[in-house]
């Protein structure tokens, strides 16, 4: 039995040691994208203006703006979905963009569940 073994062995020659594992590179903070609240927030404002003049292409790129400035923001996300949904509203009622909406406020309440949208002027 331990010359079949050994035969085993010497017919298979010996074996490579495994590769070690590629290193990954540590993730910094200067990898990960900044907020701008601030910038959001003046966009979001710009926005506002634009969807209650019921400019909601306007409103859109707006609060798409915001939402790339600050994707934390959950008032983005909210009135950016609000906004695909005015949209999509004529369409008919399955249209992908009425789903876009509500993948919008799922986001937004996921960043914060306690988040009510003002309508008002400041």
């Amino acid at each position: 039995m331990l010359s079949a073994l050994l035969a085993a062995l010497v017919v298979a020659g010996p074996q490579a040691a495994p590769a070690p594992a590629p290193q990954q590179p540590a993730v910094t903070s200067d990898a990960l994208p900044t907020a701008n609240p601030s910038a959001a927030q003046a966009d979001i404002d710009q926005g506002l203006q634009a969807f209650r003049r019921l400019r909601f292409t306007q409103a859109e790129a707006s609060f798409e703006k915001a939402w790339s400035e600050d994707p934390t923001s959950a008032a983005a996300a909210f009135y950016l979905g609000y906004t695909y949904y005015k949209i999509a509203e004529p369409k008919r009622p399955f249209h992908p963009d009425k789903q876009k909406a509500a993948d919008m406020f799922a986001k937004a309440y996921a960043l914060d569940p306690n988040f009510k949208p003002v309508w008002g002027q400041k």
